[in-house]
């Protein structure tokens, strides 16, 4: 009599968890303790994707190409004798496709600070697997702790514009788990804004004034100097 099938171990022996397009995957499914000949089945989600037989104690080896979306997911394994109902399955392994992400945006609210003024730079890669890990630079020195995002966000940075060196040139980069894949965003210069005197808002109001007086002066001609003119022939 065969020996009772255990629950199959189903091993990824090839590859890794987390795929790229058109990525090769290997699975092992192996049950032991089993007297041969064994049937594998492979599944994704409940679909039947390949099926294998074993006429010894070696594994059923399944090669995948991850050609498109519908190819990442869960899958399990089966083993069965040919002649018999039922069967055991595996545990699941579950595959997650990554994707490049695209360059990232280098933005702030304002463009133009002052000396003493508080700024915020944020940067944000609209595609791309999550997490995204951000980092900023400004010229080549990095100027604050790396912020990994786990949602679709940016990473924004508060800086104290303390002196003239402050309005250098700010990039920031952005990179995930997809392999080979770091992007840098456009540069970003803050300009400094003119400051203006304090004796500008003095000489407008006395600006304003001598205008207003100059119009009361020609409105009053009418109605005094003429009058008086005229009672003085």
């Amino acid at each position: 009599f065969p020996e009772m099938l255990s629950n199959p171990k189903l091993v990824l022996v090839q590859g890794t968890l987390n795929v790229v397009m058109k990525q090769n995957v290997t699975l092992s499914c192996l049950s032991e303790p089993g007297s041969p000949p064994v049937r594998y089945t492979l599944f994704k989600h409940n679909q039947q994707v390949s099926a294998l037989n074993r006429s010894d104690l070696s594994p059923a080896l399944f090669t995948l190409t991850i050609s498109s979306a519908s190819d990442v997911g869960e899958y399990k394994c089966k083993a069965e004798y040919n002649n018999s109902s039922g069967g055991k399955y595996s545990n699941s392994l579950n595959f997650t496709l990554i994707e490049p992400i695209s360059k990232p945006v280098l933005s702030s609210p304002t463009s133009e600070a002052k000396k003493g003024q508080n700024v915020t730079l944020s940067c944000f890669s609209e595609n791309g697997s999550l997490p995204i890990t951000y980092l900023f630079f400004k010229g080549t020195q990095t100027i604050s702790p790396q912020k990994t995002m786990q949602k679709r966000e940016a990473a924004v940075i508060f800086l104290f514009i303390d002196s003239l060196s402050d309005f250098g040139t700010y990039k920031c980069k952005a990179s995930n788990s997809f392999p080979n894949n770091t992007k840098y965003s456009n540069a970003f210069n803050f300009t400094l804004a003119e400051e203006r005197s304090h004796s500008q808002p003095l000489i407008i109001s006395l600006g304003l004034i001598l205008l207003l007086l100059i119009i009361g002066f020609a409105l009053a001609i009418p109605f005094f100097v003429i009058p008086l003119y005229k009672a003085s022939e």
